[in-house]
């Protein structure tokens, strides 16, 4: 993927690819890369589209890793859904709506909102549902909270600001668990 990445940086700089200038003579920003996952930002023309397919076929013949494009998403920031919906076709993948969940966070969901926290209640929920809080000491509770459930939300809570709603509820269900 460090190879990837290069082609696709000498590509910005080359000006085949337009990225997003960051503010103030800040970088330029065209893509992030996580493991086996990557993610173009950039200009929406359909130049810059088609650099972008370019360099995965490019990176297919140099590597030998294919890129299945049938299971890509394209989104468009600003961009109207027909827009993005012909740009998908184009380029023979899906059209992304927002909000969507990329590596377990969800991006352009309002995360003031409680109702966008549901997902930290269901795995607290699920988790719980598992254990069995009548078979184990008081101590057996405690390390499992500290342990297991305290850390389930510190990757959303790095992230984002989490209402005062979310921080009762989730105290709720964790005192609810250790009082049986």
């Amino acid at each position: 993927m460090e190879a990837f990445s290069s082609m696709i940086r000498k590509a910005v700089s080359a000006g085949i690819l337009d990225g997003i200038k960051l503010p103030n003579d800040g970088l330029i920003l065209s893509h992030l890369l996580y493991a086996d996952d990557c993610v173009f930002m950039g200009k929406w023309s359909d130049n810059n589209l088609k650099s972008g397919l370019k360099l995965m076929r490019c990176f297919y013949f140099c590597a030998g890793l294919k890129i299945n494009i049938n299971k890509s998403l394209l989104f468009g920031v600003g961009i109207e859904s027909a827009e993005v919906e012909r740009m998908a076709s184009l380029l023979n993948c899906k059209p992304g709506n927002f909000p969507f969940v990329h590596l377990g966070v969800y991006v352009g969901s309002k995360m003031h909102k409680i109702d966008s926290w549901k997902a930290v209640f269901d795995v607290f929920e699920s988790r719980l549902a598992l254990w069995k809080a009548s078979v184990l000491s008081i101590g057996g509770r405690v390390t499992l909270i500290k342990s297991v459930l305290e850390s389930i939300p510190n990757y959303f809570l790095s992230l984002f600001k989490a209402p005062v709603g979310v921080v009762k509820g989730l105290e709720k269900i964790t005192r609810k668990f250790l009082w049986g």
